[in-house]
């Protein structure tokens, strides 16, 4: 088959978001026939080992419409039988990680 095969796909986007004690990468790649794919991997640092475990999901673009109406549906059902405390985390090297409280002008909404 190639070279190319053996390779990640051309990255395109890449929007990093540290999360506490996670990281969240939410990758648009490229295909060879040029579509476009995303790749949600999400990261955390094994306290044990220090190593780092990740987890990947591949979304395509015929998916994207019904992903987001379950995403948006599970999260609006949590907001509206549970409190969700929403925080704001600063990155820190020290393993107990700080955060920023939220304030009335923070916008957590999708």
């Amino acid at each position: 088959m190639g070279d190319f095969d053996n390779k990640e796909r051309e990255e395109v986007f890449s929007k990093k978001v540290r999360a506490g004690k996670r990281t969240y990468f939410f990758d648009v790649k490229a295909t060879r026939s040029g579509d476009y794919y995303l790749t949600l991997t999400e990261s955390k640092k094994r306290l044990e080992d220090g190593v780092f475990v990740k987890h990947k999901i591949f979304l395509y673009k015929e998916d994207f419409e019904k992903f987001t109406e379950g995403l948006t549906e599970t999260v609006e059902y949590i907001k509206s039988h549970q409190d969700v405390v929403e925080k704001r985390y600063e990155y820190s090297e020290n393993p107990e990680y700080t955060h920023t409280p939220k304030t009335e002008s923070d916008d957590f909404s999708f």
